[in-house]
């Protein structure tokens, strides 16, 4: 049995204890595509000891359409490093790559394989698969029960996109396989980080701000090419307004919805709880649901307690629309439970533009209490414009899951600033009771 002495990055340390899954997440120039390659080498070489088969290992991408998408460059590269070769029992071949003992190394697309094809890995005991922020659901599904050998691994690196993503789920979420090794490694962990990788770390810092976060340390994508709110939000961040932000007492909660429905496919109803204090808008709380009914949205405020004698509603103007099918209105429905209930009116064409003005101008004013908010702001930092990309022109804000959080967000901008525009409206000639109105 050989073995492979690797200069290991302190933050990977955790990994090289066994584990059924093993995962390392961050931004780039962290060097975990670097760890697991060295890493599924070293096991090639120890895997056979002095007797038995060598070890087959597969890396895995949701979709490879040809070998340049693969591991497989990054690996021989390891072998040229490591001085590996035909000597120490590993060959190159033009799709995979042989280790000692008749071991194997193949480079797959998860999307290639059928119920049926994925058992082709029972016996694998390595499966590696990079960029794995890209993996569905059903691919895990599929994969997992297939690596099945006694002392098999499933290593998984990512860079991550978004909370929801399946791997995020099941390695970041309160429930993890059992034994799981998942560490976060980002450039600064990386003894090896070199001059060119910190003037690109350094010119995306510079030019684009909004993308720093993600690329360079981890964090989850919130801002779309094109999004609407992205400068806002980073700056609300830096100017320390995204923290801790406590109710007060004597002043009303207001609540700005945006309306969805019932069904599988409805669009999702949406809640922001804010306060007008003085020249600020304080936002407490976020609130998103599905196809759900109104009682199973009143549950959420009553068991937040934002009752009737404490908070107010403000609807967008179909709030005050028959119900097709229940034949009464979210304003009736809301009164009828106790509320007090605003129905801001129709703002006519262009209102989608006038919300994402209004929220522009007062997101400066904008606390949001971090620990509530954050599936509100992920919405607000993805709301972006839909564009013509062979004409080059913009068509509006797309809708998407991110438009009904950041409708109501735009709701409550235009109630917020409505009291000062009427203000002004009335003073002008021909205004509010002048003869020319």
């Amino acid at each position: 049995m050989s073995v492979l002495q690797i200069p290991t990055a302190e933050v990977f340390v955790p990994l090289l204890e066994p584990a059924r899954d093993k995962g390392a997440w961050g931004g780039r120039g962290s060097g975990k595509s670097h760890f697991f390659a060295g890493l599924l080498l070293e096991d090639s070489l120890s895997e056979p000891g002095n007797s038995g088969e060598g070890l087959r290992s597969v890396c895995i991408r949701e979709v490879q359409k040809d070998l340049a998408q693969s591991s497989k460059a990054l690996i021989e590269s390891k072998l040229n490093d490591f001085r590996l070769g035909e000597a120490d029992g590993f060959k190159v071949y033009r799709d995979c790559i042989t280790t000692p003992k008749d071991g194997l190394i193949i480079f797959k697309g998860m999307q290639d394989y059928t119920a049926e094809s994925i058992k082709s890995l029972e016996g694998f005991k390595r499966a590696w698969w990079e960029e794995a922020q890209s993996a569905s659901a059903t691919s895990i599904k599929m994969l997992r029960p297939t690596m099945r050998a006694t002392g098999a691994q499933m290593w998984w690196s990512w860079n991550a996109r978004r909370k929801t993503d399946p791997v995020d789920v099941m390695l970041r979420g309160p429930e993890k396989p059992t034994g799981a090794i998942v560490v976060n490694a980002n450039w600064r962990d990386n003894p090896w980080f070199n001059a060119e990788l910190e003037q690109e770390r350094l010119d995306c810092l510079r030019i684009t701000p909004d993308d720093y976060d993600h690329v360079w340390d981890g964090g989850y994508v919130t801002v779309a090419s094109g999004a609407y709110f992205a400068s806002h939000l980073n700056a609300a961040k830096t100017e320390g307004r995204i923290g801790r932000v406590a109710a007060d007492p004597l002043m009303t909660l207001r609540l700005f919805v945006d309306i969805g429905g019932t069904g599988a496919k409805a669009d999702s109803f949406v809640i922001w709880v804010a306060q007008f204090i003085g020249k600020e808008i304080r936002v407490l709380d976020y609130y998103e649901a599905q196809g759900q009914p109104l009682a199973t949205h009143l549950a959420w405020l009553r068991g937040k307690g934002y009752t009737p004698d404490k908070a107010q509603f403000w609807l967008p103007h179909d709030g005050s629309t028959q119900d097709k099918v229940f034949d009464v209105s979210y304003e009736s429905a809301l009164r009828q439970a106790g509320y007090t209930v605003t129905v801001v009116p129709n703002q006519g064409k262009g209102a989608a533009a006038a919300r994402v003005e209004a929220a522009r101008r007062l997101f400066p004013s904008v606390w949001f209490n971090a620990e509530t908010t954050e599936a509100g702001r992920d919405a607000l930092g993805w709301y972006h414009e839909k564009r013509d990309e062979t004409r080059n022109i913009g068509l509006g804000p797309e809708h998407d899951w991110a438009s009904h959080g950041a409708d109501a967000f735009g709701l409550m901008c235009v109630a917020y600033e409505e009291p000062f525009v009427k203000r002004q409206r009335d003073r002008r000639p021909g205004g509010a009771g002048s003869w020319m109105g």
